[in-house]
């Protein structure tokens, strides 16, 4: 018994070192940082209408990163793509920047942007739009970043809670996302 004993536990370890070295041998790159799970299917919502889109809108929740970040416009017979950030130092004097971003359509709701001061390429997809256009998600499928829009900086508590879902349901780590108040 105690032959046979030693006999499987070698031959399970050197299964299990075998199976180390082909995961570690293993032709799929990690998944590069973000804040979402890159094996959730991700996709752009149905409902947008890039005429219906425009205008100006208030970051209600941003993930780490994107602090700075008060709101966004967007003019689609640019098209651009304008972000509205914010930044104080410590003695509490406050400046605004705005960054231009030149916007590409590559499908309904789908968009590479191409920063105007450095060229800098990402891509920004409309995850989801309530049926007002009041409130939106707003995302990257590499999940660097996430926002939930709204035309408005209070209200709409049930378009906010839905918004969080869907971040949720496209494998967004809604426990890293940092609500507007």
């Amino acid at each position: 018994m105690g032959r046979l004993w030693r006999q499987n536990a070698r031959l399970t370890l050197a299964a299990f070192l075998l199976g180390g070295l082909v995961a570690c041998n293993s032709a799929t790159p990690p998944p590069e940082a973000g804040f979402r799970d890159p094996e959730v299917l991700i996709g752009a919502t149905s409902r947008y209408d890039a005429a219906r889109f425009a205008g100006d809108w208030q970051v209600r929740a941003a993930f780490p990163g994107d602090g700075d970040l008060r709101a966004v416009s967007f003019a689609p017979q640019g098209p651009t793509f304008v972000e509205h950030r914010q930044s104080c130092d410590a003695a509490g004097t406050c400046s605004d920047r705005r960054d231009q971003w030149e916007a590409t359509e590559q499908g309904p709701g789908r968009y590479t942007l191409r920063a105007a001061a450095d060229g800098a390429e990402r891509a920004l997809w409309v995850l989801w739009v309530d049926e007002g256009f009041r409130t939106a998600v707003v995302g990257a499928p590499d999940g660097r970043y996430g926002w939930i829009l709204d035309r408005q900086m209070t209200g709409g508590a049930d378009r906010i809670a839905a918004a969080r879902e869907i971040l949720d349901f496209n494998g967004y780590d809604i426990g890293a996302l940092q609500v507007r108040r």
